[in-house]
């Protein structure tokens, strides 16, 4: 699963973005979303990853057995998007480089399991290294 909302990332940085990744799967791992950081790319700060593939999986009758798959640990606008449709799973790829809201929704009951992915990691770091004045922008620092 997080090959898959790795896929996005490495998108997401082929069209000038952010690489940030995400799929939303089933609970028999069927893909019923994805999406990418499209932030850079459509000049919208509310086009984040998970938001993409939520919106991407198109309407659901309930989300509670659905598994969010991200490759950055979400931040409070995306965990709240977990919360508010109730999201009972959320995998990370990495919270090395942000660590996002996920002891918060650990705090309401979502399984949030962090994969402490290398390849997540240094894809990111990748970036803010070469582009730190959008990353700090994005996060929220400029």
């Amino acid at each position: 699963m997080l090959e898959r909302a790795l896929e996005e990332a490495r998108a997401g940085f082929a069209e000038g973005g952010i690489p940030i990744g995400a799929a939303i799967f089933d609970s028999t791992g069927r893909l019923i979303g994805t999406g990418h950081n499209r932030r850079v790319q459509n000049g919208d700060p509310s086009l984040h990853a998970e938001n993409d593939a939520f919106r991407n999986a198109g309407r659901q009758r309930t989300y509670r057995d659905l598994v969010m798959v991200t490759t950055l640990a979400p931040c409070w606008y995306c965990g709240g998007l977990v919360r508010q449709f109730g999201f009972r799973t959320v995998i990370v790829g990495e919270s090395r480089n942000f660590q996002g809201g996920i002891d918060w929704l650990r705090s309401l009951g979502v399984q949030v399991i962090d994969l402490n992915s290398d390849e997540c990691a240094c894809l990111l770091a990748g970036y803010i290294n070469k582009f730190p004045e959008i990353w700090n922008e994005d996060i929220g620092i400029a």
